[in-house]
């Protein structure tokens, strides 16, 4: 047997290579098949990183409600994370980031969902993205306002960061849908639009150069969040998109068939094959009956 990083000679039952003291136990990369994969993620012999479930994740809810977030095409991990919940006669059913929690029941009466973007010059941004979704998506299930919920997620962020130069970070938007009123909070560039029409519902808080001048985590200052109401006069989609999407929207026609899902597939597609620079992730929810 050869060590799968430096190729000296090691024998059967050895755990480490004596020449380079690589772990021999260590798992197989998906790609080269060697027994190489670090503590990272990376193979230690072709340099791949291993693909992990956050990579590509779709989500579904029995109302018709559904999601996917996308590595892209040129970024290393995945850095964006959703939420996409429904409430039910007191009972909370839905997926964040991914994972099943529950499984849905009864008439639904709101449906939440909730997409944060880490911002990438930040530290273990992917931490910031996966905690302020989750906290704020459960608080907004259990009935907290907007600015309940983004107080609680900023609080989270904040609380990862171990200095000021250790400071996760992440934008934030969130949608609260119920009796046909739609309830946005939002901080940075993550957006919600109005479909078929792609209408803007969000403002982004961005500098005209582009930097973001707002977003959750402890060098943030004392941010709050901006919040809008809307009641649609017509049946449409609710889109929920971090900046993966909508840097690719200049021209489109958003899709006017399929479900949810196969209209969020295609969108993905879409930012994907004009170059999927950054994560991606879409949320869509239908009002009106459109779904189907």
């Amino acid at each position: 047997m050869n060590c799968p990083v430096c190729q000296a000679p090691v024998l059967f039952g050895d755990f480490f290579c004596e020449a380079c003291g690589h772990s021999l136990s260590s798992p197989t990369c998906a790609s080269c098949g060697a027994a190489a994969v670090d503590a990272e993620g990376y193979c230690e012999h072709c340099g791949l990183r291993q693909p992990t479930g956050r990579d590509h994740a779709e989500l579904e809810l029995d109302g018709g409600a559904a999601g996917v977030t996308d590595r892209g095409l040129r970024r290393v991990r995945n850095e964006d994370a959703m939420a996409l919940l429904s409430t039910a006669a007191g009972t909370v059913a839905g997926t964040v980031a991914g994972t099943v929690t529950s499984t849905a029941a009864g008439t639904v009466t709101s449906t939440v969902a909730v997409v944060c973007d880490g911002v990438g010059s930040s530290p273990r941004a992917d931490e910031a993205a996966s905690v302020a979704t989750e906290t704020a998506s459960s608080a907004l299930a259990r009935g907290a306002t907007s600015e309940e919920a983004f107080e609680l997620a900023r609080q989270a962020v904040a609380k990862l960061a171990t200095s000021v130069e250790d400071s996760p970070a992440c934008t934030y938007v969130s949608a609260v849908v119920e009796q046909g009123r739609i309830t946005l909070g939002w901080a940075g560039d993550s957006r919600a639009y109005w479909l078929p029409d792609g209408v803007l519902l969000t403002e982004d808080d961005a500098a005209p150069t582009g930097e973001i001048t707002s977003w959750l985590g402890a060098d943030a200052g004392d941010v709050r969040p901006r919040v809008r109401v809307i009641t649609p006069q017509a049946p449409g989609h609710l889109l929920v998109c971090s900046d993966g999407l909508w840097r690719y929207l200049d021209g489109y026609t958003f899709p006017r068939s399929g479900t949810p899902l196969d209209m969020a597939r295609e969108m993905l597609r879409h930012a994907l094959d004009s170059g999927g620079h950054d994560n991606v992730t879409i949320v869509l929810i239908p009002l009106g009956g459109t779904h189907g």
